[in-house]
């Protein structure tokens, strides 16, 4: 009996050691974990035991090789851990190179932590299985990696609310399968590259908020998915390509807080898929083109801090549906138009232009 007892402990020891996740692996994570404190919320307590693919939290593995494929830290979630606590996570620290020693991995997200600091590894490139990279919110330093180009199944980028600096690397458009670009809220300087309309397969490039100088490039109309292009509160400068009203899908457009100048292109405001646009706070001149009919439905259009003149166009009348529309702080004249979406707009919508009358403002 004590045999068949061996037999049987020697057989559920080798059972469980082949589920268990690869012990390298399990290296890696430790090695991770020990770069980062989190105080309050005690995620990383699971993370004990010779099996890192069982119960560790934020970490699965691949069914079949056991090796570690996810890891999934947010530190704004509706897990039970979170809603015991009351509160949302806090972490720092950094994030270790020895995480690039998992080349299985798929998806690292590490988001909403507040505290995690230091830079990207660079060795974060090497990671050829790599779909998503999610750096959101926390203080994050230092460049984007110079070949980040190199993760070829790379499909979301997004490292928004961080302090990451630098240009954005040229190798940028060789992520020929990005879907979600997001970059917003941080120092990024330079010009974006000009062949950035290699990105193909995206469909969201939101980069506001940073240091970003130079002209749009023209190519980002050629992205035919591309549905929201933000490039909001940089210092990007020139005029607004025209190509950027054919795009078909494009449906947010945001410019504002820019130091563009000259005239709006007709085709912004005469695309029937474009639901928001706002150009205001640049140097835009000319006049309103007149190109709104029963086709227009726009969210919100904003103009306003600018330098256009001429008149209103009476054609906003004829519009479908305009929810918001802000002209303020231009050089426009003449009257206002009666109707629809002008009855429901403010005074304030009008307000500092030169010699616009109706309304509360002024009497022809």
């Amino acid at each position: 009996m004590t045999s068949l007892a061996t037999v049987a402990a020697l057989l559920l020891a080798v059972a469980v050691a082949a589920n268990a996740c690869a012990p390298a692996d399990r290296e890696a994570l430790l090695a991770f974990k020990a770069a980062l404190s989190e105080p309050y919320l005690g995620i990383f307590k699971s993370w004990s035991g010779s099996d890192c693919c069982t119960n560790w939290y934020g970490v699965s593995c691949d069914p079949d090789s056991k090796r570690v494929a996810d890891i999934v830290l947010r530190g704004e979630s509706e897990d039970p851990i979170f809603e015991k606590a009351g509160r949302s996570g806090y972490m720092t620290g950094s994030i270790s190179p020895a995480l690039c020693r998992l080349d299985r991995l798929t998806t690292l997200v590490l988001a909403d932590w507040k505290g995690i600091s230091g830079q990207i590894p660079p060795c974060i490139t090497s990671l050829p299985n790599l779909r998503i990279l999610d750096l959101i919110g926390n203080k994050i330093t230092g460049q984007i990696p110079a070949d980040i180009g190199k993760l070829s199944r790379l499909t979301v980028l997004n490292v928004a609310d961080n302090q990451i600096s630098g240009a954005l690397p040229s190798s940028i458009v060789n992520l020929n399968r990005l879907m979600h670009l997001e970059l917003s809220n941080n120092q990024i300087s330079g010009e974006i590259p000009s062949d950035i309309g290699k990105l193909s397969m995206m469909s969201r490039a939101l980069l506001s908020r940073n240091r970003l100088t130079g002209p749009i490039p023209t190519s980002l109309a050629s992205i035919y998915r591309l549905a929201d292009l933000d490039l909001s509160m940089n210092q990007i400068s020139g005029s607004i390509p025209g190509q950027l009203g054919s795009m078909p899908v494009l449906s947010t457009l945001n410019l504002d807080g820019n130091l563009l100048s000259g005239p709006i292109p007709a085709g912004i405001l005469s695309n029937s898929g474009l639901n928001i646009v706002n150009l205001s706070r640049n140097g835009l001149e000319g006049n309103l083109p007149d190109v709104f009919g029963p086709k227009t439905y726009f969210t919100a259009i904003d103009l306003s801090y600018n330098n256009l003149r001429g008149s209103i166009p009476k054609s906003l009348s004829s519009a479908r549906y305009i929810g918001h529309l802000d002209l303020s702080h231009n050089h426009l004249c003449g009257p206002i138009p009666n109707g629809s979406p002008f009855d429901h707009l403010e005074a304030s919508s009008f307000a500092n232009n030169d010699c616009l009358c109706g309304m509360p403002l002024r009497t022809c």
